[in-house]
């Protein structure tokens, strides 16, 4: 019979990180531990990675939902992810989602035998430059140009837009977009008022794409956006609230982005994840895929996953190396290469 405890953790950004809700300095996560009672040595590992006023399942009761569906009989009742009750906690969902992945495959946290997970092949990243002031934005650009990126992820919206525009203007003098793809995410920071026109701007320096221009919830102002922009329109926080599979196809038929971004531990997991790939497919949208601040317990189950599709495109996995004191991992960074080096997890904390 499965078995299961969870372990509160925080994780400690190495430095203050910049989005458009704020500065990051920490982040608290769940690290749930299942087990077969008869065999208890082995055991598989999930991560639930609700986002501060972002996830849906961010609320006061999140502890004491997490512990009631970590029950002996729900976890031994016939599990699907389309659970009515888990719809709306999809960081559980993917948590669970993972650890009888992990359990199945013999406790190795090897969820996927591929390319990736033998240390075959490497996924292809991008490299990502945090808000800040125009001093640390530029010094982190030249950081990842110098460490082998070719495709660079700029989060804007936090200072003046003119001196962003600047910097990426300083990343096109001395880059051509052949050498250096520039993707922005603005995390919902522009007005829909203004936003036509600062996308319009941005398409002038050879942007690749950007993600979530406007504040989520705004589906006509998007679907406008999406048809008249010069530059493709990824849809991010978007997708977060729409958990059933009718919503998704509404959503996506509706609004008919260019590109959507898949996080795994935002959607539900790899299952609610795939359907919003199928949809996107049917839809003719590209897709990508990109962690959302897990752990490096999250993001080797994210990338391993993630290997199974075969990307062309730069994935956004590259923030194992954010924190202080993430977990020892198989996962290393080279040349804007996520490599898997075979080794397995150990930590003492689940002892």
């Amino acid at each position: 019979m499965l078995q299961a405890k969870y372990f509160p953790y925080q994780l400690q950004f190495k430095k203050p990180s910049g989005t458009s809700r704020g500065i990051l300095t920490h982040k608290n996560i769940w690290i749930i531990k299942l087990w077969d009672s008869e065999n208890p040595s082995v055991y598989g590992l999930g991560e639930c990675n609700p986002l501060v006023d972002l996830s849906i399942d961010d609320r006061p009761d999140f502890e004491e939902k997490l512990k009631y569906f970590l029950r002996f009989d729900f976890l031994n009742s016939t599990f699907h992810t389309q659970h009515s009750e888990l719809l709306k906690f999809p960081s559980i969902r993917f948590a669970i989602e993972t650890a009888k992945k992990d359990l199945l495959n013999g406790g190795k946290r090897i969820l996927f035998d591929n390319e990736f997970s033998r240390g075959e092949k490497g996924i292809t990243i991008n490299g990502l430059v945090w808000m800040g002031d125009e001093k640390s934005m530029q010094e982190q650009i030249e950081e990842k140009i110098n460490s082998g990126y070719k495709c660079i992820k700029l989060k804007i919206g936090a200072i003046d837009f003119d001196k962003e525009l600047s910097i990426i203007r300083s990343i096109r003098k001395k880059f051509s977009s052949a050498e250096i793809e520039i993707r922005v995410d603005a995390n919902g920071a522009f007005s829909f008022k203004d936003a036509l026109s600062k996308l319009e701007k941005l398409a002038l320096l050879d942007i690749h794409s950007i993600e979530q221009p406007i504040q989520q919830g705004q589906e006509k102002e998007m679907a406008y956006l999406c048809k008249n922009s010069p530059l493709p329109i990824a849809l991010d926080e978007e997708l977060i609230a729409h958990q059933n599979i009718e919503e998704k196809k509404q959503l996506l038929e509706y609004i008919l982005p260019q590109y959507i971004i898949l996080k795994p531990s935002l959607l539900g997991g790899w299952t609610a994840s795939e359907e919003w790939i199928s949809i996107a497919n049917t839809n003719k949208i590209s897709w990508w895929i990109t962690s959302a601040l897990e752990s490096n317990i999250g993001l080797n189950a994210i990338a391993q996953w993630t290997f199974n599709f075969h990307p062309s495109l730069p994935q956004g996995l590259g923030t194992g190396q954010l924190y202080n004191n993430n977990f020892a991992s198989p996962l290393k960074i080279s040349k804007s290469q996520l490599i898997h080096n075979k080794e397995h997890f150990e930590f003492s904390i689940f002892d």
